[in-house]
């Protein structure tokens, strides 16, 4: 049995280790450390963290991995170094979750005209306007955003929410940059691109000891006119020569960045014209996926990561799960809301019974408000996901409405100024 290490655990990982515990169950003990990601405080001392759990697993641990991508990717690593275990470097993570310093690695494979912005003395990028905005280190989709000129990028960069978020909540992130690279291009600055387009989709696999292997091609459904989720499809529908185009790029790219023994997933547009386009990288598992490979191909992408973090060769299966088609599907409300009933825990536990072909998350409780579209997208809150697998697309869509009905979620609107 060995003891593998699970520093800011999420609730996906709650998820998919249930889904799969039949496959990793009798090899490998998770152990989910304290505080959960979602919990961690932007004056959380991370050093102080992996410090402590290096001396609390040293001779103990057989791995170490997080799927959490902020602080949890980078405290892995940390700690898989000190101990000397299997894993990415800490130094590498945080180049590779740096938005201009992968880009610029990255260009050497698929280029994109890029810029750094400073919100303190912001110009005008080189290649003009519209471009699309992020922080260096973003986390999800928080603060991307397309902007159409000058006074509409001064305005975003100078807003109260992106000041909040460059001054408290990379506090961590800067600390340990600083700590690793020594770069002075820290966690307040911005990257700008030129504008991106075409086919959305998610690249994942993995690389060990230099060889990669691409679980597979997610596509990306946005909601009809906003930046939105709609929901996430595997396989891709995209055709095979373009399919492996992408897990070309990836490959090269993963390469450039000098990544080794970890999962990664880049987010990519395909253009029949431009061909693969690299929108970013992730250092670390896409948590939300990982049942989706599970019900299509026969292997969820958790037990790879546990295999992995012990250092053994993962093999990955293609196709022999018990569905064609599987998707992760937000819930949103694109208005300002009061949760007038949210399903308990319980309900979510046996609806989700009921459904075995499904994972539910609900991320909300009667009496909340939703109102904070910064934290998104600008345009959405989401309030929960439902992952499911059918034989096409048109059943999940149609299974996905009767769950989320029988989940009773209740809204009315806000008030202006409540």
């Amino acid at each position: 049995m060995r003891h593998i290490l699970i520093p800011f655990p999420t609730l996906w990982d709650d998820l998919q280790f249930e889904a799969c515990k039949a496959d990793w169950s009798a090899r490998f003990l998770p152990h989910f450390t304290q505080p959960r990601d979602f919990d961690v405080r932007w004056d959380f001392d991370v050093r102080g963290f992996i410090a402590a759990q290096v001396a609390a697993w040293r001779g103990r641990a057989a791995g170490v991995f997080s799927s959490s991508d902020y602080p949890g990717a980078f405290a892995a690593a940390a700690i898989a170094d000190q101990l000397g275990l299997c894993g990415p470097g800490a130094a590498n993570v945080l180049r590779a979750a740096h938005k201009l310093r992968a880009r610029q690695a990255m260009n050497a494979v698929a280029p994109v005209k890029h810029a750094l912005v400073d919100p303190a003395a912001v110009a005008d990028p080189p290649f003009g306007f519209p471009c699309f905005v992020k922080p260096v280190k973003g986390t999800y989709s928080m603060f991307a955003r397309r902007v159409a000129d000058a006074a509409q990028l001064r305005a975003f960069l100078g807003s109260r929410e992106v000041q909040d978020y460059t001054r408290y909540f990379l506090r961590i992130f800067n600390e340990l940059w600083a700590e690793h690279t020594g770069d002075p291009v820290d966690g307040r600055f911005f990257i700008a691109e030129e504008p991106l387009a075409g086919a959305q989709v998610t690249v994942e696999g993995m690389v060990t000891r230099g060889h990669v292997t691409i679980f597979g091609v997610v596509d990306t459904v946005f909601h009809p006119g906003t930046q939105s989720f709609a929901r996430f499809v595997y396989p891709s529908r995209l055709p095979h020569a373009a399919q492996s185009e992408m897990a070309r790029v990836a490959t090269a790219a993963v390469a450039a960045l000098g990544m080794d023994n970890t999962l990664f997933n880049f987010e990519m547009f395909w253009d029949a014209g431009r061909g693969a386009q690299i929108i970013e990288f992730n250092p670390r598992l896409c948590g939300q996926f990982g049942d989706l490979y599970q019900r299509v191909d026969g292997k969820n992408s958790y037990v790879a990561a546990l295999e992995l973090a012990c250092g053994l060769t993962p093999e990955w299966p293609r196709r022999q799960g018990a569905y064609r088609i599987a998707a992760s599907v937000p819930l949103r409300v694109f208005r300002p809301v009061h949760v007038q009933r949210a399903p308990k825990p319980v309900e979510v536990r046996e609806i989700n019974e009921g459904c075995p072909e499904a994972l539910i998350w609900s991320e909300v409780a009667t009496g909340m408000n939703l109102d904070d579209f910064h934290q998104e997208d600008g345009a959405s809150v989401r309030y929960g996901v439902i992952n499911l697998a059918a034989d096409s697309e048109t059943a999940i869509l149609a299974r996905c409405e009767e769950i989320r009905r029988r989940l009773g979620f209740e809204f009315v609107d806000l008030e202006p100024g409540a």
